[in-house]
């Protein structure tokens, strides 16, 4: 059997994330507004037309799993990445931090900002819609966060992790990912979290910190055909 997080953009549409879910009972998105991540229950040729019939001309959506993707016919892919899984292997504790806020709406650009600027991996304005986010402020201005994006029951994705350039060096990084995970763990929930597999550094920092490798993930990028 799959495990729940092989196809964890279709398990978190058909499930925690049911209320943002575009398509039928084949393939699934979330709202362009919100992400570009789309999904099939399985690579049968059915299921990719049904995606092909979910995406408008030029659009481009994202493709995210642990098996080898397959393109459908009507879509040119871009080139693809490969991307580690990794889940928590303990039980983090809430964190308690007075440099750490809650987000809200209002800090939504200055969230995308700091997303376009270090590129954590797919943001947009809307971001919060996945889940809780948090960040550190200095002087007002926004310069580390993390929060949660897909759910699954029992799972919550950490993500949006990244640090200003010019505040790096500081364990900002570590204490983000320490406190969502405390958050996600204090709920009854296990953190997992992805990382590009080409970046050792942060592989290692999550290593560290109590995540453990649990599989190889594939990410790739279409674009419908006009």
């Amino acid at each position: 059997m799959k495990h729940l997080l092989d196809r964890p953009i279709w398990t978190a549409l058909t499930t925690s994330h049911a209320e943002f879910s575009q398509g039928g009972e084949l393939a699934k998105r979330y709202p362009s507004s919100i992400s570009p991540f789309a999904a099939t229950v399985d690579d049968g040729r059915d299921s990719l037309h049904a995606l092909e019939a979910i995406a408008a001309p030029g659009e481009k959506m994202l493709l995210f799993m642990a098996d080898e993707i397959i393109v459908p016919s009507g879509f040119e892919a871009e080139p693809s990445a490969h991307v580690v899984q990794m889940i928590a292997d303990r039980v983090f504790e809430r964190v308690y931090d007075e440099r750490i806020t809650p987000l809200d709406e209002s800090d939504a650009e200055a969230m995308l900002a700091l997303a376009m600027m270090t590129k954590p991996g797919p943001f947009s304005i809307r971001a919060q819609c996945f889940g809780r986010f948090w960040g550190v402020k200095s002087d007002g201005r926004l310069i580390a966060m993390a929060g949660e994006r897909m759910k699954q029951p029992g799972y919550t994705e950490v993500s949006g992790l990244c640090t200003d350039p010019a505040f790096r060096g500081r364990g900002l990084g570590r204490l983000m990912l320490k406190h969502v995970a405390g958050e996600i763990c204090v709920g009854g929930e296990q953190p997992y979290l992805h990382a590009y597999a080409s970046n050792s550094r942060a592989i290692n920092l999550y290593r560290g910190l109590g995540f453990r490798l649990r599989s190889d993930m594939n990410l790739a990028s279409i674009v419908r055909r006009g």
